[in-house]
């Protein structure tokens, strides 16, 4: 069974290049409704408590660094279907094997600085969504 809550971050690269108004506008022109969201800027630590699980690869170290270089969008969407449906919307990590029109063929400059995070898994969409947000922010 699937979920209906999926949880994305505008990452540093789309806020400063000023996108964050159109990718916003696409998710919510794909049918999720915003449940939470909120402007802010990860310290490394904060960073890289969220990317643990990356703690071991090599890129780790400049994930966070990247991740903690200037604001984020973090959001709580809702819709039937949540993370297959967003994964679906935001495109392959990698823009240049992205399909046309997702967010990441769109906005993203790179496979590192790729605009926007969308959770895998109902479970990661929970584990994400409560990192960012208390119970009282999400309603």
């Amino acid at each position: 069974m699937t979920g209906n809550i999926t949880f994305t971050m505008i990452k540093p690269d789309a806020v400063s290049a000023g996108n964050s108004g159109a990718i916003i506008k696409m998710i919510e022109e794909a049918g999720f409704e915003i449940q939470a969201m909120k402007k802010t800027q990860l310290s490394k630590e904060v960073a890289g408590k969220f990317y643990a699980v990356h703690r071991e690869r090599p890129f780790y170290g400049d994930l966070c660094e990247y991740m903690s270089s200037g604001p984020i969008i973090a959001i709580i969407l809702t819709r039937e279907n949540a993370v297959e449906s967003f994964r679906k919307l935001i495109g392959a990590t990698d823009p240049s094997k992205a399909d046309p029109g997702t967010i990441r063929q769109l906005f993203a400059t790179s496979i590192e600085a790729n605009a926007i995070h969308g959770s895998d898994s109902d479970q990661n969409a929970a584990i994400e969504s409560a990192f960012f947000f208390s119970e009282l922010e999400r309603y």
